[in-house]
């Protein structure tokens, strides 16, 4: 069964796309973590992002209820222009390297300069679903 949204994030609305399914499901989200407020407010105050898009994607794995520790990043900003992926990337790393030393197992990144923002589909893919991990 596939869950589409976590109660624990806060009121964003995003697209995903399947890869099974190419329909677009709007996903409403209703109450934001510290970890995700704090994600949220260390990229904001570091990279001043046209848009930005923080997503608690902890419910699609084996932890337990209201966990945060899996999460997908978009991040739109004018800082990125110029620099290579994998050095926005290490950006995005270096700013969140205090939650992801205390129990953010996983960060998936989308790093955007607003020009390329512009000329994308702007559908945010799907993760994989969890293939098992410890308890499974």
């Amino acid at each position: 069964m596939l869950k589409l949204f976590n109660p624990k994030q806060i009121q964003t609305r995003i697209f995903v796309k399947f890869k099974s399914d190419t329909k677009r499901l709007g996903l409403m989200a209703t109450v934001q973590g510290p970890v995700e407020e704090s994600i949220r407010d260390k990229l904001t105050k570091s990279l001043n992002p046209n848009h930005i898009n923080v997503i608690n994607e902890s419910y699609m794995h084996n932890v337990p209820e209201g966990s945060e520790t899996h999460f997908k990043v978009l991040v739109v900003s004018e800082k990125f222009k110029d620099l290579p992926l994998i050095k926005r990337h290490r950006l995005i790393n270096d700013i969140l390297k205090d939650e992801l030393q205390s129990g953010v197992h996983a960060l998936s990144i989308m790093a955007k300069t607003p020009e390329q923002w512009e000329i994308s589909d702007k559908i945010v893919e799907s993760s994989p679903n969890c293939r098992g991990g410890f308890g499974k």
